[in-house]
């Protein structure tokens, strides 16, 4: 079991024990996604492929409280936010923005990029870097910038 599984499941125990109902249930719902995931695929989750299932999970969250705000529904946007705060606990740190600027225009570089025909070729390179650490639609919107220029 992953390192972060095995986190994730101490959390669980700790957020029973101290009543935190909103940070369990947030618990709960990423170890069901990494349970739904060994038994769809039939692999074992590894930090890797738990990293992939928090980040989805936190886009969730994000696009989420777009909506809600977005409706002035802010008692559901502020349950959003509470839940994306507790799966960010398990992501690496994000990176800060020069640093995101810095690998994309290493990648741009690397990969020879002229035109936004090139955009895959960039994401490709960028992804895994940057994987859980930033929004990647953030990314994607930078990099289509830097490529229209």
């Amino acid at each position: 079991m992953s390192d972060t599984r095995t986190r994730l499941l101490d959390d669980i125990k700790s957020a029973m024990k101290n009543g935190e109902k909103t940070r369990l249930a947030t618990l709960r719902s990423i170890s069901a996604a990494a349970k739904q995931k060994e038994v769809d695929e039939r692999i074992e989750v590894d930090d890797e492929a738990m990293l992939l299932i928090l980040d989805k999970l936190l886009k969730q969250r994000r696009e989420s409280i777009a909506q809600y705000e977005k409706a002035g529904r802010t008692d559901l946007a502020d349950v959003e936010i509470a839940e994306a705060a507790i799966i960010q606990e398990y992501l690496p740190e994000a990176l800060s923005d020069e640093d995101i600027a810095g690998i994309v225009e290493k990648a741009i570089a690397d990969s020879g990029a002229a035109s936004i025909k090139d955009m895959g070729k960039v994401m490709g390179l960028v992804k895994p870097q940057m994987q859980g650490r930033a929004d990647m639609g953030k990314v994607s919107g930078l990099i289509k910038s830097k490529l229209s220029a």
